[in-house]
């Protein structure tokens, strides 16, 4: 791998409002047995988790203000595209069924379809994957995600996560650390045990019970092969969900990245980063707080979690004019002139 070889980008992103998605979802609710309902996760089938407030739109503005030299830029959907996108030889659409076995369709859990990520035939070794609600927030410098020969990981500023078994009532990110705490204990008696020992803490890894950053993941392709074929349980646990479950929680968004730190193939890096919760009563001096920092913050996330709020809601349109503030320049990857209806 060369320093200088291109870094891709990789989205997922989904229209929550589509008719026909929205009969599909419904249906896909309507087959689950008794038992898959029960294990359903908090927030797995809200409104806010596949809500389309035209994040992606601007999430790219960002990217081609901050980061012009990416590589080629991935959007994973599910029979979608963004109506006011531009396809060129800089973007491609990876549709569900071209990426993920068919018999493991339908999902809608993003932790199930971004494990799935690093089979995108093409793809760079080195790559940086966002949801649609994640942005850079100044100019980027490479060498601030990757180095040679690994990638900078972000702790989140939530509180500490218990040191216990997994929760039905917890989020999916506190249930991933705990998930990852769990595996890696059981590796140490197995033969993945001399692979730990890279850890450069006393000789062997040492869990840290914090959850990652909601930001851009610096990934390595390499690494993702690796895990695939070495934690074969974690990866199939993940890639049976049809809606998020909270005992089988997200694990490019947290055991990966822990793999990485335990095998000293990452690093921990203080980014400057804002989360916005737009579910909040503060959410709008949260973002009057977020364009005051814009060119000076890392990334930031906008995150919806007004759940089952009405799209209606004037809350959605300050989030737009928000976003609008501060990036008003359409971007190559947009069609000035979309089709309607």
């Amino acid at each position: 791998m060369k320093t200088e070889d291109p870094i891709d980008i990789v989205y997922l992103w989904v229209d929550g409002s589509d008719p026909a998605w929205r009969t599909k979802r419904r249906n896909s609710l309507r087959g689950l047995n008794q038992f898959d309902l029960k294990d359903l996760a908090r927030y797995s089938n809200v409104e806010g988790r596949f809500r389309d407030n035209d994040e992606l739109r601007y999430s790219l503005r960002a990217l081609e203000q901050y980061f012009p030299n990416h590589g080629h830029v991935y959007i994973i959907t599910d029979g979608q595209v963004p109506k006011w996108l531009r396809l060129s030889e800089r973007i491609s659409i990876i549709d569900h069924l071209d990426l993920i076995p068919q018999d493991k369709l339908p999902t809608y859990d993003s932790g199930n379809i971004e494990s799935y990520i690093h089979r995108i035939p093409g793809l760079s070794e080195r790559y940086i994957y966002f949801n649609d609600d994640v942005f850079f927030g100044a100019p980027v410098d490479v060498n601030d995600w990757f180095w040679d020969g690994g990638i900078y990981v972000a702790w989140s500023d939530e509180p500490y996560v218990s040191d216990e078994p997994m929760r039905t009532d917890a989020t999916a990110l506190e249930n991933a650390c705990r998930q990852s705490n769990q595996w890696f204990n059981s590796a140490r008696g197995s033969g993945h045990s001399q692979r730990l020992k890279l850890q450069p803490v006393n000789g062997q890894y040492v869990h840290t019970f914090r959850t990652f950053a909601h930001s851009p993941r610096p990934m390595l392709k390499s690494v993702l092969f690796e895990l695939e074929s070495m934690a074969p349980d974690l990866f199939s646990m993940v890639r049976s969900t049809v809606f998020r479950v909270w005992n089988k929680p997200t694990i490019v968004s947290d055991f990966v990245m822990r793999w990485t730190l335990a095998t000293g193939q990452a690093q921990v890096r203080d980014h400057s980063h804002l989360y916005i919760s737009t579910g909040t009563d503060d959410s709008a001096a949260q973002l009057d707080l977020l364009t005051s920092k814009l060119g000076s913050i890392e990334f930031f996330c906008i995150n919806d979690t007004s759940d089952d709020t009405e799209s209606e809601d004037p809350h959605f349109e300050s989030v737009r004019n928000a976003m609008e503030k501060m990036f008003p320049i359409s971007s190559g990857f947009e069609n000035l002139n979309p089709p309607q209806g």
